[in-house]
């Protein structure tokens, strides 16, 4: 009997390296085997395509397989199946953007190759007559030993790289951890838990250890792969090893976009956009060098085009380029083409979109798009208990991992105010001592009276004779407001 591998090859020997290079990265760097699987997608549909004489006219994965929808190549089901995978894929590209574990991205990772498997099984009438019987062979772990072994014993470049790409995202998930950490250990510190700055120390050394593994395999692959050569300027950018070295880092990345590789593009033309320690702001470079990375399907570069032609005022363009990066699942331009819907810039006002695109950037986790959807939940006086408590889900995530002042303070108030269907007054007068902390002078004009209210609260309910237990709560929650 077929094993899988076989079963994919079967169907088209242009797609089975990528599901075997997959499958095989899929418990060691879910990160990589992701990104395959958006490269087995990609080839997918052009492997759809090539039969009927369909020309693709975008280059973009989200237009291509909308193109054979539209074509009638495929039915509704196939088209959702290659969408679940392309989404999938972006996770690979940018996990740091999605708060994604590791558990969670080996999790993605064996689904997609399950989710190929179904999607070929139900194409595979269009090669034969029926998709042959085949046995899955189990994942395993030897292509990391394997990586491993050629990067030590072989000196062999792409391993290295490889290796530090894995290195890499470890770094960016424990960053993460730790950010989130540094609200929990200020909530600790209020209480004198001193042992929570060990804790502190740990995950810092742990993302930083992380980031000083990859630097190293990044340095080491440079001279013989230009990926490499663009991560090891990303690494001396942000300082891997050591101290920052933008210098030498951006000049690395230059080098690395005349190349051709296309996150350098992406990244140099972000810098003639915005301006850096090297490069001053350029429009016609940055618009040159962003149309590239675009063109070659990098979201990130899709999303700054458009804000380029968005302060050029050429809403047209600039609502082209966002709406393309929202397709391509990139959560910002998700934001920002909810914030252009509802406003008709680009394009006619259309509110339904705007609020469809405003909650996948929210599921996304993007923090601005979580913020607007938890305060309008929290607004709305028809809103159920259920999307309350997505609310505060949305709020305490826009905390975790953007410190954003405003949902602290809103997140305080429904606590306090018995919004969320419970009073909760230690953990409101937390929030805004951890808003206090964090704003600005505006920010600081609305947390007075706020405070001042709380405190005022907590005296009056003290006044009514508690339990010794509702007693110690109160005072707990009056002594952070001190």
């Amino acid at each position: 009997m077929l094993n899988d591998i076989e079963f994919i090859d079967g169907f088209s020997t242009e797609l089975s390296d990528d599901y075997r290079l997959a499958k095989s990265y899929v418990r060691d760097i879910p990160t990589q085997a992701l990104v395959y699987i958006r490269s087995f997608t990609h080839k997918l549909t052009s492997q759809l395509a090539i039969p009927h004489g369909l020309i693709f006219t975008s280059p973009n994965l989200y237009d291509r397989i909308e193109q054979l929808h539209q074509a009638r190549l495929i039915d509704p089901p196939a088209v959702r199946a290659l969408h679940r995978l392309r989404s999938d894929g972006n996770r690979g590209a940018h996990p740091e953007k999605y708060h994604l574990t590791q558990a969670q991205l080996v999790t993605i990772a064996e689904k997609s190759i399950e989710h190929i498997l179904q999607l070929i099984k139900k194409l595979y009438p269009l090669v034969q007559q029926s998709a042959p019987r085949y046995q899955f062979d189990a994942f395993d772990s030897f292509a990391g030993r394997d990586l491993c072994y050629r990067a030590v014993m072989d000196n062999d470049a792409q391993a290295q790289y490889l290796v530090g790409m894995s290195l890499k995202a470890k770094g960016l998930m424990l960053q993460e951890q730790e950010q989130a950490l540094a609200q929990v250990l200020l909530a600790r510190s209020t209480f004198n838990d001193v042992d929570s700055m060990t804790e502190k120390t740990s995950t810092r050394n742990s993302a930083a250890d992380a980031f000083a593994q990859a630097g190293y395999w990044f340095a080491l692959a440079s001279t013989q792969d230009q990926a490499a050569l663009f991560e090891h300027g990303v690494s001396l950018l942000h300082g891997y090893c050591g101290h920052p070295n933008p210098i030498e880092g951006e000049q690395l990345i230059a080098k690395a976009a005349e190349k051709g590789i296309v996150e350098a593009q992406a990244l140099l033309g972000f810098f003639y956009l915005v301006g850096s320690s090297q490069f001053s702001v350029d429009l016609l470079q940055a618009e040159r060098l962003l149309t590239l990375a675009a063109n070659a399907e990098n979201a990130e570069a899709m999303s700054n085009l458009g804000v380029l032609f968005y302060q050029t005022q050429q809403f047209e363009d600039a609502f082209l380029w966002v709406n393309k990066a929202a397709k391509a699942g990139y959560s910002n331009a998700q934001y920002h083409l909810a914030l252009m819907l509802v406003e008709g810039l680009g394009c006619d006002i259309d509110v339904p979109a705007s609020l469809q695109w405003m909650n996948e950037a929210a599921e996304q986790g993007q923090v601005d798009a979580m913020l607007h959807c938890g305060s309008d939940i929290l607004h709305d006086d028809n809103a159920s208990q259920q999307q309350r408590t997505k609310a505060e889900h949305y709020l305490h995530q826009a905390i975790k991992y953007g410190h954003n002042v405003s949902a602290m303070i809103e997140l305080s108030v429904a606590l306090a105010d018995g919004i969320l269907g419970r009073i909760d007054v230690v953990q409101a007068a937390y929030l805004l001592t951890l808003a206090r902390t964090h704003a600005n002078e505006e920010h600081r004009q609305v947390i007075e009276p706020l405070w001042q209210s709380l405190a005022m609260q907590i005296d009056s309910v003290i006044a009514l004779n508690p339990t010794e237990e509702e007693l110690i709560t109160l005072q707990q929650a009056k002594s952070l407001l001190l």
